[in-house]
């Protein structure tokens, strides 16, 4: 075991290395690039994407007349479609970090400036949940659709769970394919403990704080069962905030059912209440190309080489110090 722990010491030392060659590969090519790419929101109308792929068909399988007679159609209907409502879809595939919410966060911003009340956010929603305050966050910046009057629809194609279903409780409608998983009402937080094993070792691990809680559970060293009932506390205090905030925008919810950190089939949730309907995001849609403008909010990031090595570099240096544990713990998941 001394072999491994050596190893470990190895390992930081090379990654660290690795970090700081690349970061300054990385200042040098930064300080060689004169064009910088820029965050866009990409702008997609899926009701002439709709168009395209039914003209591409029927050129295909239909007479001339018939298809001649499909396209006449088709350009009348267009020319109504100042008058037809609009809906802004919003595409959101979320991590356990819950990397994408600045995307999510400037989407709605955008929305925002033009939406009305009679206007409806989509919001296609695929996430298994991750970090509190993070989720937190995209769970706030779908509320401030609602706060506004804006109708807005959950579609979950597969996953909703944790802390997406805290995102997914504020829609006024959640619907979800047959066979998406939904719900997972529970916290989380967990970590392995080395203090036997650096013991059995003969290896001291010093740990230096101010406050009775900075530290609770540590990697390292000798947990204490107040520090374990503190994490516990604080666990059950997260866990009560955030069945509120989904009573607060589902009422009719059985939270003692439900809120077990269980998941469910969507089928099983329909009759718990969790969702509204069973759908696909493609069923829905579909139905109303006819009679909505649809506009999906779509965020491009292309990224130059440097930020590339950056974030390579960023990466390295998070899971040398995670490997050594300079932290207390993971923050704890929904």
């Amino acid at each position: 075991m001394h072999y491994f722990l050596e190893y470990l010491v190895f390992l930081f030392k090379s990654l660290s290395l690795l970090a700081v060659v690349l970061l300054g590969f990385a200042g040098i090519l930064a300080l060689a690039s004169k064009n910088k790419p820029k965050n866009r929101l990409k702008i997609i109308p899926l009701h002439e994407k709709y168009t395209d792929l039914h003209l591409k068909l029927a050129k295909e399988v239909l007479s001339k007349k018939d298809f001649k007679a499909v396209v006449k159609k088709t350009e009348k209907s267009a020319k109504d479609l100042s008058s037809q409502p609009r809906c802004f879809v919003i595409p959101f595939t979320g991590d356990i970090r819950a990397s994408t919410v600045n995307h999510l966060r400037e989407a709605v911003t955008t929305v925002l400036t033009l939406a009305t009340t009679n206007d409806e956010v989509i919001v296609l929603l695929e996430s298994p949940g991750g970090v509190v305050n993070g989720y937190g966050l995209c769970a706030a910046q779908l509320a401030r659709l609602r706060e506004r009057g804006i109708p807005l629809t959950i579609l979950v194609d597969k996953v909703a769970a944790s802390g997406g279903y805290l995102m997914a409780a504020v829609g006024n409608k959640i619907l979800a394919a047959p066979f998406a998983l939904i719900g997972s009402i529970g916290v989380l937080a967990q970590l392995p403990n080395f203090h036997r094993l650096l013991k059995h070792h003969h290896v001291d691990f010093e740990q230096l704080s101010a406050g009775e809680f900075k530290r609770t559970l540590t990697l390292f060293g000798e947990n204490t069962h107040k520090g374990r009932d503190k994490m516990q506390h604080d666990l059950e205090d997260i866990h009560t905030h955030f069945k509120a905030y989904i009573q607060q925008y589902r009422p009719e919810l059985d939270l003692a059912k439900v809120a077990t950190g269980e998941y469910w089939l969507a089928t099983q949730a329909l009759e718990l209440q969790l969702i509204d309907g069973i759908s696909t995001s493609d069923d829905y849609l579909m139905g109303l190309k006819d009679s909505h403008t649809l506009f999906e909010i779509r965020h491009e990031t292309p990224r130059s080489l440097v930020e590339k090595i950056i974030q390579g570099a960023h990466i390295l240096v998070q899971d040398s110090l995670a490997l050594l544990s300079k932290k207390n713990t993971e923050p704890p998941l929904l």
